[in-house]
């Protein structure tokens, strides 16, 4: 019985990534053992996901990495992939028992995809492309999902000049905008819109369901992501800003608008991606002109 210790403790999209790695590792070696270290922001999520066999949370602070290092110390690996490329990783990593250490190094691969083909050869494991529907077996038994069809836009702090990154293309909308846009969506789809958001709802989303009397374009807020997801997996189309969201359409072959800004490399995460399309970040009014176009 095999041993393999990964260390994932980033954001719930890259450990979507690396579930390529452990539903590849669990195909050829299904009595392996599985532990994954996670972070706050990714803990409970991964929790959800049967296949990995133990979830050990990095607290932030100097006492809470000691106590993790204390923790692994007394255990022996026969395999430990440091996926997060994290230094905080690779230092504890590098006093644990484990036969076999594999340290992330993104920049010597193309993308993520890549690089886990490249760890899967080293672990003598053929990399099989059917694994990329990762999210195939996930039940949501008692959560609510939207009748189909319909269409998902997750407008979350990314389409919000002020909350996102500075040197990055603005998106935001004035109200005007984003009313054009649902208006035109609607009528060119013939399709329910549900709209999700992140953690907090923006306002000019509060602002434009205070008067929206259209009862096919629905708001969604206040979603943990494992609900998000199965909302995600059931529309026929997902148009977002890149990120945990776009995985988790990707695993499943939803269909997808990814707006992406034109100084980021985002081959590195998406080269893997299936029925997608990426958009550039622009000012509001051209940007959906072209998610509309893209349509067509």
């Amino acid at each position: 019985m095999n041993k393999y210790l990964i260390f994932r403790t980033d954001r719930i999209g890259d450990f979507l990534i690396s579930l390529i790695l452990i539903k590849s590792i669990k195909m050829v070696d299904s009595k392996s053992l599985i532990t994954v270290v996670a972070s706050e922001k990714n803990y409970q999520y991964i929790k959800s996901f049967n296949i990995i066999d133990e979830v050990i949370l990095l607290k932030g602070g100097f006492f809470n990495k000691l106590k993790l290092f204390f923790l692994l110390r007394k255990q022996s690996f026969d395999t430990t992939i440091v996926h997060d490329g994290k230094t905080r990783s690779k230092f504890i990593s590098f006093f644990l028992s484990s036969k076999n250490k594999y340290f992330s190094n993104i920049n010597k691969f193309s993308s993520y995809i890549d690089e886990i083909k490249y760890i899967l050869k080293n672990l003598k494991i053929t990399f099989n492309d059917n694994l990329l529907d990762i999210l195939n077996d996930r039940d949501y038994p008692k959560i609510y999902t939207p009748k189909k069809p319909y269409i998902l836009i997750h407008f979350d702090e990314k389409w919000i000049f002020d909350q996102y990154i500075k040197t990055y293309s603005n998106i935001e909308p004035s109200l005007k905008e984003l009313e054009t846009f649902l208006t035109s969506l609607t009528e060119r789809v013939n399709k329910k819109i549900i709209i999700t958001t992140g953690v907090n709802t923006p306002k000019i989303l509060k602002n434009f369901f205070e008067n929206n009397s259209d009862e096919n374009i629905i708001l969604l807020e206040n979603l943990n992501f494992f609900h998000l997801e199965s909302i995600i997996v059931n529309a026929s189309l997902l148009i977002s800003c890149h990120g945990a969201v776009s995985h988790v359409a990707a695993a499943k072959s939803i269909e997808q608008i990814d707006i992406i800004d034109k100084n980021y490399n985002y081959i590195k995460w998406s080269k893997h991606f299936r029925n997608y399309k990426s958009i550039e970040r622009k000012n509001f009014d051209s940007l959906y002109k072209d998610i509309l176009n893209s349509l067509l």
